[in-house]
């Protein structure tokens, strides 16, 4: 099979019957090129096929693209791919492209593909940390190229940051137990090191101490091995002694693992269980979650990012997103009475 060779810029303007100065500034500064030579430069353009090549007009010009680049951990997590969907509307509303590279939730993994989206010269790099420092980042920023870390803010470094409202969450929806009357209250993650779990775990015991529970490690059920079963898990917790009688998961991982476990024991009918994030089929299943706006927090993060290649030195900012517990059935089971089988 032969391979045609790419149109170039001067086969268009042969086309045309224009310069190929002419040409380029079609595609970059087309306010200065009359209405009629801009449609004779975009016709021969797409007979020709011709793409421009928008990476090297920025690098020609000094600085960064209209290209942004995302850092995101598993492709298989909605999270992830919901975060990007609304990173990629609000940017393309703006005239910017999204370029999406993960990390398979490894530190080696954001090192690598952080270096990779640097090397492109990236209008903006935008992250959800995986690694407990993201310092290397440090020298690009002082170059001008903004940092703005999702989900979880960026550590040893001035970057601007989105985060969901994590301790408040778990805090109300633990209350929200401890209201109906449960005391037996489980907390269930993995991986558990992250930003976002230490926020939610802080907002458990939180609300376990204010209902007078101090000691809340036979009730905890912390991993950090994201190889480990989420129903392997919650099989561990059920099988101890004293059963909970009511869970909060960390993720909806965690939550899948438990409707599984607790299906399997018997008990998917009595044991209360709120989860953090919604997923597909939690409205279905009747699940209590923990809701928020995925699709929210990538526009914002969008909106920041441009605001800061706007302003280069404003104030670095930290944005809260609200979450909302949704009640289905689940969340809302008093305890057992004592002696029920």
């Amino acid at each position: 099979m032969t391979v045609q060779q790419r149109a170039t810029l001067d086969d268009v303007a042969r086309l045309a019957g224009v310069s190929s100065k002419t040409v380029s500034r079609v595609f970059t500064q087309r306010e200065l090129v009359s209405p009629l030579t801009v449609e004779r430069v975009l016709t021969a353009a797409k007979r020709l096929r011709f793409r421009p090549n928008t990476l090297a007009q920025g690098l020609r010009r000094g600085g960064g693209t209209k290209t942004l680049g995302f850092i995101m951990g598993e492709l298989s997590n909605p999270f992830y791919y919901k975060v990007a969907a609304g990173l990629e509307k609000e940017l393309a509303l703006n005239g910017y492209s999204l370029v999406v590279a993960t990390t398979d939730d490894t530190e080696e993994g954001e090192g690598r593909v952080a270096d990779a989206l640097l090397s492109q010269r990236v209008g903006a790099l935008l992250l959800i940390p995986v690694s407990e420092d993201q310092s290397y980042l440090e020298g690009e920023r002082q170059l001008g190229t903004p940092i703005i870390a999702i989900d979880r803010p960026a550590r040893n470094l001035a970057a601007d940051s989105i985060v969901l409202d994590n301790r408040f969450a778990v805090l109300e929806a633990t209350r929200r137990l401890v209201r109906l009357g449960h005391r037996r209250i489980a907390y269930v993650c993995n991986p558990v090191s992250v930003y976002t779990q230490s926020e939610r775990l802080a907002g458990y015991r939180q609300a376990m101490a204010e209902a007078g529970i101090t000691d809340t490690a036979p009730w905890e059920l912390l991993r950090d091995d994201l190889s480990l079963p989420a129903i392997d898990m919650m099989r561990e917790l059920m099988a101890r002694d004293e059963q909970p009688t009511a869970i909060v998961t960390g993720n909806n991982r965690m939550t899948i693992g438990a409707l599984q476990a607790l299906r399997e024991l018997g008990d998917g009918d009595r044991t209360a269980l709120i989860g953090f994030d919604d997923f597909d089929t939690a409205d279905i299943l009747g699940v209590s979650v923990i809701s928020y706006d995925p699709l929210e927090l990538g526009r914002r993060a969008a909106r920041l990012a441009i605001e800061r290649i706007a302003d280069p030195a404003g104030f670095v900012q930290l944005i809260t997103l609200p979450t909302w517990i949704i009640e289905r059935g689940t969340g809302e089971r008093p305890p057992p009475v004592e002696g029920d089988a």
